[in-house]
């Protein structure tokens, strides 16, 4: 028998067909029940408290008429945003009730003004009260978090004023990419007053203030993107080994400008600067970085280096903000011939030159930069003069620095020195990379060569296991561990 299209027989256990198009008397049954829940769970809808209901009635007006004051932060302030909104919530003769979002995530976007104007069928498919999500967002190192709202109503009363407010932190499975407050109030410039209050009151809580951070990215890239909070490095004087005349140079430009900004801001000498620090790889470039950044206590950091190199604007309004700040790109000529694929047209590097040049005089910010290829960047940094206020030239380490290195670099072993004169000799040239991988290296041969436990006990290096380790690195095999160490080969 010819079927159409839409019929879709089946068999039964014993045999006989069954023609799934024709209605039996229990679907008749099911559709029934079906029109009857949904036209039970519409009226009822109807009859639920709604966002509009709730902070009508808080508010004691129609709030139809009155204005949205709304305030937007940067993803990576939603902690700073909270800690204001809980110090503002908690002031005396303040009290307040907070109401949750439910079914608001993957909704698009919406606003206060959305929620008040909310039709019954919007109410039953849109965000609609419920439990107040929260999170736990990076506030310091080792680990500290702080509990921050994801999405909520709050309604406030300050003795006889009432207002309410929308707080939603960055959403990365939604168009939410930063923090927004929205607010209502019966009287509305308090609603101004309080978004100016946040704003103010998250300068003066932030956590990054004084702090080490950088920015990253989880696996979905940018749209999570958060600043990381880092230990900051403990280095003296002492495990820095460069010329007298260079280490002078660059503890001035940084630590000396810090620590008498008063005085030459009172004197009317400028203290935004900017120091590159150039030279081939391994020469100790990044432990120059490391060593000013355990000298600056108190100085917000903020580090750029690799896929983060977009952020130079973030980075600079963070170091505007919390300044005495310093702002650390490494490796900066990766930017130079790079074009900004975050969706702007001008390199990044110009990028950086232009807000270099866009802060203040009297900005206590300063721009460490790092690159392993000065010729890159002369010609940019030629044509804008007065970003960079000094470069220096960081070499390979001469015959005195290398003896200091390995002294250095020496630690807790029990190094024989009695032919270092011979490693010196045979070293000229070696980056700080290799001569630190050389003590490793000896460190190894010498715990291969003794027959002792596997405990903590000091680690004796001979004269004979150093050579062996210095063998070993010169070997022709080795050429490419050479390279990778800033080796220049003659």
């Amino acid at each position: 028998m010819p079927m159409s299209p839409s019929t879709i027989i089946f068999s039964s256990d014993d045999g006989a067909h069954v023609d799934e198009t024709r209605p039996e008397l229990s679907d008749i049954g099911r559709y029934g029940r079906m029109l009857v829940r949904r036209f039970v769970s519409q009226a009822r809808a109807s009859e639920q408290p709604s966002f509009r209901s709730i902070i009508g009635d808080h508010l004691g007006i129609d709030p139809d008429d009155l204005p949205v004051v709304e305030e937007r932060w940067p993803a990576y302030e939603h902690v700073n945003v909270q800690s204001a909104l809980d110090a503002w919530l908690g002031e005396a003769g303040r009290e307040h009730r907070m109401i949750g979002l439910a079914d608001y995530r993957h909704r698009g976007s919406f606003g206060l003004a959305d929620l008040l104007g909310q039709s019954a069928m919007e109410r039953m498919h849109g965000p609609r009260p419920g439990n107040v999500s929260r999170t736990s967002l990076p506030s310091g190192p080792a680990g500290e978090t702080t509990d921050c709202v994801r999405a909520a109503v709050v309604l406030a009363t300050l003795g006889d004023d009432r207002l309410a407010l929308l707080y939603r932190g960055a959403d990365p499975d939604s168009e939410m990419r930063g923090v927004t407050v929205e607010v209502v109030a019966t009287r509305p410039e308090l609603a101004t007053e309080l978004t100016g209050a946040l704003r103010r009151l998250a300068l003066e809580l932030n956590v990054y203030r004084g702090q080490v951070v950088s920015f990253g990215h989880s696996m979905f890239g940018e749209r999570s993107s958060l600043l990381r909070f880092h230990e900051r490095p403990r280095l003296s004087a002492e495990d820095l080994i460069l010329p007298a005349d260079t280490f002078a140079d660059v503890r001035r430009q940084v630590v000396g400008v810090a620590r008498n900004s008063t005085r030459l801001r009172a004197a009317g000498q400028h203290l935004k600067r900017g120091l590159l620090l150039y030279g081939p790889p391994g020469v100790g470039k990044t432990h120059t970085v490391r060593y000013l950044v355990s000298e600056l206590v108190g100085t917000t950091i903020v580090e750029l280096t690799g896929e983060t190199l977009g952020a130079i604007r973030d980075a600079c309004s963070i170091a505007r903000s919390l300044q005495p700040a310093m702002i650390v790109v490494e490796d900066v000529d990766l930017i130079a011939q790079e074009r900004d694929h975050y969706g702007g047209e001008t390199p990044l590097l110009f990028t950086l030159l232009n807000e270099m040049d866009g802060l203040a005089e009297d900005a206590d910010v300063v721009f460490l930069l790092t690159t392993n290829r000065a010729d890159l960047l002369e010609p940019a940094l030629a044509s804008r003069p007065g970003r960079v206020d000094q470069a220096v030239h960081i070499d390979v380490p001469d015959r005195d620095a290398r003896h200091r290195l390995v002294e250095l670099y020496a630690g807790r072993l029990e190094v024989d020195l009695g032919r270092i004169e011979d490693v010196l000799d045979r070293t000229d040239g070696v980056t700080a990379s290799f001569l630190k991988e050389l003590l490793r290296r000896a460190a190894v041969v010498a715990a291969d060569r003794q027959d002792a436990p596997d405990d903590d006990t000091a680690l004796a290096v001979s004269a004979d296991d150093l050579e062996a380790a210095l063998d070993d690195l010169l070997d022709t095999r080795n050429q490419m561990t050479r390279a990778v160490l800033g080796f220049r080969e003659e």
